[in-house]
């Protein structure tokens, strides 16, 4: 059965928005909308919700400074937020990713696509992990009956180090830092080094996301994810090769 929450919805469009909530209500989530983001950072942090929606094109603070105050804030750091696109705006949705967006959702989008995604976003912040100290950018606290075996044994490959206890990445020696999302992408391409994995896959392994439709969201990761690695180490971001029509192959040759 889906995880059912609290969602808050920031949308301009008074048709979609109603639309939105109406299917998200029918499917048993609670819903707030909003039609622009005056006092949303400072609403979220006193009454915060399971997940959050933002549209970025939205009157006054666009969703992309809604969400950077909302990653400026502990009291709002970890709240899984989706950011809802302009279709093929990449410069929004990369943006969006590089703010600290859990995912993103290109417009126009169908219901059963958002219910799915959204169901998703609930299904991850429900589990205990260490997803909000990674995405605050603070370690998770040890667990003193085991020793950090991961920290001691990195995946290593290519130039490209990630040490799994510490969420941390190094690529030729210098800190790269990247999202949960982008981490887990990674560390999902490196575990399976040189095995293809589709795009279904690595949605589903990474978001838990079982329903695609025509998401692009394996390629806006993947995209910023070879930026960052090319600024921290140029070359390494070649280390992951995209295999046309099926997916994603990471290539380090264990150096």
């Amino acid at each position: 059965m889906a995880a059912q929450g609290l969602i808050y919805y920031v949308e301009d469009d008074q048709h979609i928005r109603d639309l939105a909530a109406y299917a998200l209500q029918q499917a048993g989530h609670t819903v707030r909308t909003f039609p622009d983001g005056t006092g949303f950072a400072a609403l979220c942090a006193a009454e915060p919700p399971d997940a959050v929606l933002l549209d970025i094109m939205l009157p006054g603070d666009d969703g992309l400074e809604l969400l950077r105050q909302l990653r400026g804030n502990p009291a709002t750091v970890a709240l899984p937020v989706m950011m809802l696109t302009a279709k093929g705006a990449e410069y929004d949705t990369v943006c969006g990713l590089d703010a600290g967006a859990d995912d993103y959702l290109a417009k126009p989008f169908g219901m059963m696509e958002l219910l799915s995604r959204v169901n998703a976003l609930l299904r991850r912040s429900s589990l205990p992990s260490s997803g909000a100290a990674a995405g605050s950018g603070e370690a998770a606290p040890a667990n003193h009956s085991e020793p950090s075996r991961r920290e001691e044994q990195p995946l290593h490959s290519g130039g490209i180090s990630l040490y799994l206890a510490a969420h941390r990445a190094v690529a030729g020696g210098r800190p790269v830092p990247l999202t949960v999302k982008e981490f887990a992408l990674l560390e999902a391409l490196m575990k399976n080094e040189g095995r293809v994995l589709t795009r279904n896959q690595l949605l589903q392994d990474v978001w838990d996301i079982h329903f695609a439709g025509e998401t692009r969201t394996v390629d806006a990761h993947v995209k910023t994810l070879r930026q960052k690695l090319a600024e921290a180490a140029p070359g390494t971001e070649a280390l992951i090769s995209t295999v046309r029509g099926v997916g994603y192959r990471f290539e380090g040759g264990g150096r």
